[in-house]
């Protein structure tokens, strides 16, 4: 999961569990909708991220299948 902030010249990279998929890209649309003012995601080595809602530029959750590869092609 990459997520792009305002003014920032770096991306936020998250990695998360793909059980917890949904729930992320719930709180990322509640976030971007403006129901809350602070995105707060926590990885999975327990790690938390918090982004004020305002700041986000964009987000990025990859999908569950095949999301890591090696080598050339596709």
């Amino acid at each position: 999961m990459r997520i792009g902030v305002t003014q920032a010249p770096r991306e936020l990279n998250m990695d998360i569990d793909d059980d917890g998929r949904d729930d992320v890209i719930a709180r990322v649309d509640a976030a971007l909708s403006g129901d809350v003012d602070v995105l707060s995601l926590t990885d999975r080595k327990g790690r938390t991220v918090s982004v004020p809602s305002a700041k986000i530029a964009y987000v990025e959750v990859g999908s569950a299948e095949g999301e890591r590869r090696i080598g050339f092609g596709g």
